[in-house]
């Protein structure tokens, strides 16, 4: 979202100068410098000096400011301020020597430098304009639907934080949805690229759960809370990327300290080229003073502090935008890593909602008949599989037939009336043994149709199925079967994963290990670990980066937390996740896009090439430019384009990662 698209030209320059404040002191520095340089050209030496001091102050001023504190606070020095010596350090000999094209070079590298800094801040600014880009698809307002006895429904405007769980809300077309919440009544098509990073419309039917922030289509929709404002997803999303922005990865947090260190030896260095050689080997103090402000230049390590942050940086970015949130960068340098996933079952490889998948009518019933008797029978009942039934008799468009005299049996079924006829719905034993029989041939006809159905059922429940047995009064219906759907991406996803180098691929779940082995035969699973606790998947995830060493976790349940938690990665479903795997997480895969976890790894894995590449690069500079300086082939504007300029491809190359594909 461009955040710019509709400013005023006035309001849109005053918003670059507030946002980014480092690339208008480049571009002012650059102008100054460029003045600079043509006023001396001219032999305007006073204008051409005032005009370079001012490039000196605009384009040096963050970077001395930030190399002081450094000094100040903690003592050590940094990049910034070597920079700043050294064009200072050129400067003054310029003046000295009245060789003033050596303050143009002095400019040049604070020019330089200020551009490399800018880019690194615009691709923080890339972020922050992600965050609130994201704020601003959350309206302020929402049209509460209120109740009142003499006045039927009214709609009243409220604000957002107003609202609390079980307020119906209006959406009309076009509109932003303003909260989470279930789909009450209507249907429409949402576009939810705010929360999948996907702009094909999903349509959304009675019961479906919406998001915050994603936008209604052509149907006005009731939406019923069940979260808080503060809770949504999309606020969620808002924190997260927050977070990621603010905390620096383990191998920048190396790279800082070994600047620190680093910048310490090239000082030190630096004085020893400046004392040893007139002593030693007879050089001017001039051309000494001047190979040691090269050396100061081309050693400064300015192209390794700039080879991970802006890439990481960018990579965050880009998953935010395609749906994917990183907490941190440690956790997209972590996902390039990665070459072994365990993945728990329901929920993540699965739907993680029971559904219908077969009726299969005994002889004298039909699919239509079979399906309606027992949704009426489990319409007064609240189990899992219950629902499932009574759901697909509605999406059936089958109307529910009057039960009388309905009663629950835990742990075996449910029995009823309708007609007179007794019903019966439950596990095999439950229906069998009180089936009544009123002559031979039937009981003849009974038995054999029971003994295809017990096959069947025997067949179905070996493939970690749920099988639903139905009678009324002498005879079997049918049976239903039930399961957990296995996500149609699910198995495209675990190949893909094989094409970008994952060794092995697991399933953690705690159900039983025939519906384990099913759903992981189908998804093409490596290796599955079945009846398991909490605790256990966190075993297993140690042994397995016993084994692996770099191992993630996705899961979105309370009981995948503690294995979030002890992964190399923890990756979170974004939509069904709990709110403790949420936070638990390192990743978010936004809704329930598990395919988006190919993604995710092919940014970790770019992001590591990248900063391969950056690291290359810098130190080969570096090494040739200093190898250059010592042999007296190389000037000092020769020095600052060759340095600074393998700093401004690095990072340069780092944000490749923003560009869309």
């Amino acid at each position: 979202m461009n955040i710019w698209a509709s400013m005023p030209l006035q309001k849109q320059i005053r918003g670059w100068i507030i946002h980014y404040p480092v690339a208008i002191a480049a571009l002012f520095c650059a102008l100054l410098t460029l003045s600079g340089w043509l006023a001396l050209t001219h032999n305007w030496l006073g204008s051409g000096v005032g005009i370079l001091f001012a490039a000196y102050v605009i384009g040096g001023y963050d970077s001395t400011r930030e190399g002081l504190n450094t000094l100040w606070t903690e003592h050590e020095l940094d990049v910034d301020l070597l920079m700043i010596v050294a064009a200072l350090g050129a400067a003054v000999l310029g003046l000295w020597q009245q060789q003033y094209y050596l303050l143009v070079d002095g400019a040049v590298l604070i020019l330089i430098f200020a551009i490399s800094g800018a880019l690194e801040d615009i691709a923080m600014q890339r972020t922050e304009r992600n965050i609130h880009g994201l704020m601003q698809l959350t309206p302020e307002t929402a049209r509460r639907i209120q109740t009142n006895q003499t006045q039927g429904e009214q709609i009243q405007i409220v604000g957002v934080q107003k609202l609390r769980i079980g307020d119906r809300i209006l959406v009309k077309p076009g509109d932003l949805v303003p909260a989470d919440g279930l789909l009450q009544s209507g249907k429409s098509s949402l576009n939810q690229a705010s929360i999948t990073g996907e702009s094909v419309p999903i349509d959304k039917t009675i019961g479906d759960e919406v998001f915050a922030g994603t936008l209604n289509g052509s149907g006005a929709i009731v939406l019923k809370l069940h979260k808080l404002p503060e809770n949504n997803l999309i606020q969620r999303v808002i924190r997260l990327v927050e977070t990621a922005k603010t905390t620096r990865p383990p191998s920048q947090q190396f790279l800082e300290r070994f600047e620190r260190g680093y910048a310490r030896v090239i000082v030190f260095i630096t004085l020893l080229l400046l004392l040893l050689p007139p002593l030693l080997l007879n050089w001017g103090w001039e051309n000494t003073i001047y190979r040691a402000l090269v050396f100061l230049v081309v050693a400064s390590p300015c192209a390794v502090m700039a080879a991970i942050m802006p890439t990481l940086l960018s990579g965050i970015a880009q998953g935010a935008r395609q749906g994917i949130l990183f907490k941190d960068g440690a956790q997209l340098e972590m996902m390039g890593k990665v070459n072994a996933i365990a993945a728990d079952k329901t929920g993540t490889l699965t739907i993680g909602k029971l559904q219908v998948c077969d009726i299969i009518p005994a002889s004298g019933s039909t699919v239509a008949e079979l399906l309606q008797t027992a949704a009426s029978l489990e319409a007064y009942s609240e189990h899992p599989i219950a629902q499932a039934i009574v759901s697909e008799a509605q999406h059936q468009s089958l109307p529910l037939l009057p039960v009388a005299n309905v009663q629950a049996r835990a742990g075996l079924g449910i029995t009823g009336t309708l007609e007179g006829a007794i019903l019966r719905i439950g596990k095999q034993p439950f229906v069998q043994e009180n089936l009544i029989t009123s002559n031979s041939t039937t009981s003849n006809l009974t038995t054999s149709t029971e003994n295809t159905l017990v096959q069947v059922g025997q067949q179905t429940e070996s493939e970690g199925k749920t099988v639903i047995w139905i009678s009324r009064q002498d005879r079997v219906m049918g049976l239903l079967i039930v399961a957990d759907q296995i996500r149609p991406e699910a198995p495209a996803l675990i190949r893909a994963l094989k094409r970008l180098g994952i060794k092995t691929t697991i399933m953690l779940t705690g159900d039983n290990a025939a519906t384990a082995q099913s759903i992981a035969q189908v998804a093409g699973i490596d290796q599955v670990y079945s009846n398991l606790l909490p605790e256990d998947k966190v075993e297993i995830i140690r042994t397995l980066q016993q084994q692996h060493h770099t191992v993630a976790m996705i899961g979105d349940g309370i009981n995948d937390a503690p294995a979030l938690a002890q992964a190399s990665v923890g990756i979170a479903m974004g939509g069904t996740g709990s709110d403790i795997a949420l936070e638990t997480a390192d990743v978010v895969l936004m809704a329930d896009r598990i395919e988006k976890l190919t993604q995710a790894i092919q940014l970790g894995v770019k992001s590591q090439q990248i900063i391969k590449q950056n690291l290359t690069l810098a130190m080969v500079s570096i090494v040739f430019l200093m190898v250059a300086n010592f042999l007296g082939r190389l000037t000092l504007p020769a020095g600052v384009l060759g340095h600074e300029g393998s700093t401004l491809l690095v990072t340069l190359n780092g944000m490749r990662l923003l560009r869309n594909k």
